[in-house]
């Protein structure tokens, strides 16, 4: 150009693009468009998440617990596979030591418990079961307790890339109630689908199953779902003793309402947001925040 100054280079690219000819026409440029802003919504959608799930309910230490949680899902195996022998210490080590007793692991998850929500994960379930068979208050303290997980497959060959997507892309959780009393079992309220119960009559109405925390349980902790973030609500020795109790009149009350389960609501959330309501344990307010909303669609939703 003589005499006058050349365009910027950002300028002249710019003009390029808004004159370029696309090679296709039609509903195939729409199809092509259309395409474009789904990738882009699911990428926006997954980024939101990522965010989320790293900066709530992180803790003192956030750096600390993302460690923690990729080293849980590194050694969580698929359904059917053995714990490696160096995953606990490598969890663990540091705090426990490499093979604590149950009066250790008694006194961590108190002391985890106390300082609100906490892990309760796939390597730490399987090193209670190796030492006492099953999860009781030998060494999960007794309490009612929220427990909250992302929700994947557990087997081959999905799980191994899964189980990192839905902890962290995925941020909404299914929520479950766990019950641990002085004596006996540790037992869990878990509500979904029929058919996820293998209920074959009405395969879609909302239901909830009672059962022993054991790895036949709906909600125990599994390579898909190896991170479950628990809160206690309350260890007043009374409130434990009848819990189960009021979860089983709970789950008749579910029966009886008959409802068809959704994505939003009444689903798993809802179930389990009213029976910590009516219990006292939560207010109305409490269950229709923002941040809950989010993070357990369908939580706030109507108790009818």
């Amino acid at each position: 150009m003589t005499g006058e100054q050349k365009p910027p280079r950002a300028r002249r690219l710019l003009e390029r693009v808004r004159h370029a000819r696309h090679p296709l026409r039609g509903w195939r440029r729409w199809a092509v468009v259309v395409g474009q802003g789904l990738i882009g919504f699911v990428a926006l959608f997954a980024v939101v998440n990522l965010t989320l799930s790293l900066s709530t309910f992180r803790g003192e230490d956030p750096l600390a617990r993302t460690v923690q949680e990729l080293r849980v899902l590194w050694f969580s195996p698929p359904d059917g596979r053995p714990m490696s022998a160096a995953a606990f210490p490598t969890v663990y080590g540091r705090d426990l030591g490499p093979a604590p007793d149950t009066a250790a692991i008694h006194a961590f998850l108190e002391r985890e418990a106390e300082d609100g929500v906490f892990l309760l994960d796939h390597v730490m379930i399987d090193r209670i079961l190796k030492l006492n068979g099953r999860v009781d208050a030998r060494s999960l303290p007794s309490g009612v307790y929220v427990g909250a997980h992302a929700l994947g497959p557990d087997g081959l060959p999905l799980v191994p890339v899964t189980k990192f997507l839905a902890q962290y892309l995925l941020f909404p959780r299914h929520a479950y109630i766990l019950v641990v009393p002085e004596e006996g079992p540790a037992i869990a309220f878990s509500a979904s689908q029929n058919a996820k119960f293998g209920i074959d009559d009405h395969p879609d109405r909302l239901s909830a199953e009672i059962a022993p925390y054991t790895p036949d349980a709906y909600d125990f902790p599994s390579s898909g779902e190896a991170l479950h973030e628990m809160t206690r609500i309350t260890d007043d020795p009374d409130r434990v003793a009848g819990a189960v109790e009021a979860l089983r009149a709970a789950q008749a009350r579910l029966a009886q309402e008959g409802l068809t389960y959704g994505l939003l609501a009444p689903n798993s959330n809802t179930a389990v947001g009213c029976v910590l309501e009516r219990a006292g344990a939560v207010t109305e307010a409490q269950r229709s925040s923002i941040l809950l909303a989010l993070r357990a669609p369908g939580f706030g939703a109507a108790c009818g």
